[in-house]
């Protein structure tokens, strides 16, 4: 197959082989951008840790170093690509899919590459799934940009590619999957569903080779437990989802405080704060489940409980709100452990397994808060079941995940973290929905390729061909110095006989990339006339699209 046919079956919106196909390789590509990643902050944890992620094996002053360190080798890498290439995570990932066609700048992967490492191997309280999200797409999208794709292809690609990166880092295909639909399209369609499924399959399989079978949560065993508590499931919801509400909020306003600091500035008092709370407790430092795994298991003091998740959740909202390239859903699942833990404890006075019960709120913790923080329910839910091989626990976490989300967003306003830094961040993120259906479908699969082309001197010769093919879509091509303008030319019926008896259109071009959005955009206005799609030069004309193509195509019958 000739990759033009490749181009054209893809810029159709139907489950295909070569969508399928497209999937496999953007989930190859994002999830082995991933596993280098992944890679790079063991490497560089190694070069000073005993384990990867421990951090309480160091001294107090390395931990107070630490941070300080991670921001100067972050500043280096920004002052190499550029300041204002400084945009990154979930959120300008989400922006780019909605309104780019999911086209990821180079310049900010390497600065959310090298950025997130050293963040992460510096203890920062942040998550690797931003950087997954982030380079996945990146890694995909590079792939259907080099290849010239159509643009709605691309766009899925990013979906395969987000999807492959978070399978690739937490071995959780399935949630990999809700979370890209879920979150960052919004939409479910078969024709989207199975190529992002495969990406996710990919990266599975691929992490694992590579890091093996085991879940970052198999020390924590899901434990059914009586009947009554599931009432006590309710209550334990409306806290989390309090608690959900208190973390939006007091990112948002520590942004909205350290707003007119420059990006130096921002980075280093994160850094001062990090290495300060590391210095005085190191279970607080990184976002990995690795440091609650004793507190969580081993109930060991409730106040040490407390003032772990107190500075966690402190030095979480100072990193992600002062600019640290990281993630946001990995200190969140630990907060959710160390409440759910915490709030596990009052039933000690009713049950005898108090351990086990602990475990299990935990996970549920992890659910709930998640889905109240980031408004992703189904995404909460599948990532807890995977993470922890605990199918058991879906009853219970509903019980947690709908009171959480409820009281979240009707009771107390709360939104999507995710929405509410885009829009403080001023970036775009919605389309309305006829250009949302319009995007869908490039403009390779509807244009007309059996257009009739004639140039300024043949109007006799065009009048003739009108006669007896009227509806046969006619261009002229005018020269224009060193340019070249192309006409639609049609019966203009409204005409007196004195008058010529055919009506002119100027067209306008579009790359054979685009999607049939940017032909609505052009033609709305006027609601007639016809646009003509180019490939490589704007002069070299290959379609057209007329108003009445699109519009037939637009009141089109879809299930």
């Amino acid at each position: 197959m000739s990759l033009d046919a490749f181009r054209q079956e893809l810029a159709t919106p139907r489950t295909s082989i070569q969508l399928c196909l497209l999937g496999i390789i953007g989930g190859v590509c994002a999830a082995s951008l991933i596993i280098l990643f992944r890679l790079s902050v063991e490497w560089l944890q190694l070069l000073y840790l005993d384990e990867v992620n421990n951090f309480t094996s160091l001294s107090g002053l390395e931990r107070l170093l630490m941070p300080l360190i991670g921001v100067f080798l972050i500043l280096c890498v920004a002052y190499l690509t550029g300041f204002k290439h400084y945009r990154m995570g979930i959120p300008f990932v989400i922006h780019r899919v909605k309104q780019r066609f999911g086209h990821i700048p180079l310049r900010t992967t390497i600065n959310q590459f090298f950025g997130g490492a050293f963040a992460l191997a510096s203890g920062f309280s942040v998550g690797r799934e931003g950087p997954s999200v982030h380079l996945g797409a990146a890694g995909s999208s590079f792939f259907g940009q080099w290849l010239k794709l159509p643009h709605n292809s691309i766009r899925i690609l990013s979906g395969c590619g987000i999807a492959a990166g978070i399978s690739a880092s937490f071995n959780t295909p399935f949630a990999a999957v809700i979370f890209v639909m879920e979150v960052v399209l919004r939409e479910y369609k078969i024709h989207i569903f199975i190529p992002i499924m495969l990406a996710a399959a990919c990266g599975t399989v691929m992490t694992r080779a590579v890091f093996g079978q085991a879940q970052e949560l198999d020390f924590i065993e899901f434990f059914e437990f009586s009947r009554w508590i599931y009432l006590y499931l309710i209550i334990f919801g409306i806290l989390l989802g309090g608690l959900a509400t208190l973390f939006n909020n007091a990112l948002m306003k520590v942004m909205h405080i350290f707003q007119r600091f420059n990006m130096i500035k921002r980075l280093l008092i994160a850094a001062v704060i990090t290495g300060i709370v590391g210095y005085i407790l190191p279970q607080a430092l990184g976002a990995h489940f690795f440091s609650v795994h004793d507190m969580v298991l081993q109930q060991q003091d409730v106040l040490l409980l407390v003032a772990v998740l107190c500075a966690k959740f402190f030095i979480t909202i100072i990193a992600i709100g002062l600019g640290i390239p990281g993630g946001i859903m990995g200190p969140v699942f630990v907060l959710g452990m160390l409440s759910g833990a915490l709030l596990a404890a009052p039933l000690g006075l009713a049950v005898d397994n108090i351990e086990q019960l602990s475990g299990s709120f935990a996970l549920l913790g992890m659910a709930g808060l998640m889905t109240s923080v980031v408004h992703a329910p189904l995404a909460a839910l599948s990532a807890v079941m995977e993470l922890s091989y605990s199918p058991e626990l879906i009853l219970p976490a509903i019980l947690v995940i709908v009171p959480a989300y409820v009281t979240s967003t009707q009771f107390l306003g709360n939104s999507s973290i995710f929405i509410r830094q885009l829009d403080y961040q001023k970036l775009p993120y919605s389309t309305s929905s006829v250009l949302e259906a319009l995007q869908k479908t490039g403009v390779l699969a509807v244009m007309d390729k059996e257009f009739k082309l004639f140039n300024n001197a043949q109007q006799h010769h065009i009048l003739q061909f009108l006669e007896t093919s009227p509806t046969h879509p006619v261009v002229q091509c005018n020269s224009v110095e060193i340019d070249v303008q192309y006409s639609l030319v049609q019966y203009d019926i409204s005409l007196s006989r004195e008058e010529s008896s055919l009506a002119f259109y100027t067209m306008q071009g579009v790359p054979f990339q685009s999607t049939l959005a940017e032909v609505y955009q052009l033609l709305q206005s006027s609601r007639e006339g016809a646009v003509y799609v180019y490939e490589n030069e704007p002069s070299n004309i290959t379609g057209v699209i007329t108003w009445n193509m699109l519009r037939s195509y637009l009141h089109k019958a879809q299930y």
